[in-house]
C-alpha cells in the first residue's frame, strides 16, 4: 500500500506542477500512511520531479526512518495533522492567483474567498487568511493550531495555500478549487459582480454538511 501511495503522491504532484499551479522547487505534499506514519515531500524538491523511492518517510512516533530530509514547512503538515482527526493528507502550494489575491487590501481575513461558486464552499468551507511568516518558520504551526481543527485550508499571505483532506486526492482536488477560485476573484475585481447569496451559501453549508466554523 505504501508503494502505491508513494507513486499517488508523485503523479498528483507532476500533475500540478504541469499545470503551472506551483513550479520550480515551491509547494509540499504530505500524506497519512496505513500504520499512522507520513510520506512526505522532501526540502528542495520540485513537484514536477519527485522520486517515490526519497520521499521522507516518518512513523507513527515522527521519526524519519526513510528517504530524504523533508520539506522545511514540517510544522504546518503537522499542525493540520494533530488537531483535524480526519486528514489524511496535506497540500501547500505557492499558486499564483491565491497569493495576489491575498495581497488585496480589502480581503476579508475570516472567509478568504468571496462566495464565486458553489464549489470552493463545498470543498474548502471557510478559508483562513493568516498573516506573512518567514518560509519554514514554526510560527505557522502554530497558527493553525490555534484554530483548533476547525478549518481545513488557510492562506499564508503573500506566501501560499495550505489544505488538509481526507486522502491525497481530495486535498489536490481541494487546493485546486481555491486556486481557480483566486483566478476568479482576480479577474472579477473591480467589476460589479453577481456573488452567491447569503441564502444561497446556507443552503450550500446545509445541504452538503459543510464545516462552516463562525
Amino acid at each position: 500500500m505504501t508503494t502505491a501511495l508513494r507513486e499517488q503522491i508523485c503523479l498528483l504532484a507532476k500533475s500540478i506542477f504541469d499545470r503551472g499551479l506551483t513550479g520550480g522547487t515551491t509547494g509540499n505534499i504530505s500524506a497519512r500512511t496505513e500504520d499512522g506514519g507520513l510520506l512526505v515531500s522532501p526540502t528542495g524538491t520540485s513537484f514536477g520531479r519527485l522520486d517515490p523511492a526519497r520521499l521522507s518517510h516518518f512513523d507513527a512516533k515522527g521519526t524519519l526512518i526513510g528517504g530524504d530530509p523533508p520539506t522545511k514547512e514540517m510544522p504546518l503538515h503537522v499542525a493540520f495533522y494533530d488537531t483535524r482527526s480526519t486528514a489524511g493528507a496535506v497540500v501547500h502550494l505557492h499558486s499564483c492567483h491565491s497569493v495576489a489575491w491575498s495581497m488585496m487590501p480589502d480581503v476579508d481575513t475570516d472567509n478568504f474567498l468571496p462566495p464565486l461558486t458553489p464549489y470552493s464552499i463545498m470543498k474548502l468551507g471557510r478559508v483562513k487568511l493568516l498573516p506573512f511568516y518567514r518560509p519554514g518558520d514554526p510560527a505557522m504551526g502554530d497558527a493553525v493550531r490555534g484554530l483548533a481543527g476547525k478549518r481545513s485550508a488557510v492562506m499564508l499571505a503573500n506566501h501560499g495555500p495550505v489544505v488538509a483532506g481526507k486522502d491525497v486526492e481530495a486535498a489536490c482536488n481541494a487546493i485546486e478549487e481555491l486556486e481557480y477560485t483566486a483566478r476568479l476573484a482576480m479577474l472579477m475585481r473591480g467589476i460589479p459582480t453577481r456573488m452567491l447569496s447569503p441564502a444561497q451559501v446556507s443552503e450550500l453549508v446545509t445541504y452538503f454538511d459543510v464545516e462552516w466554523d463562525d
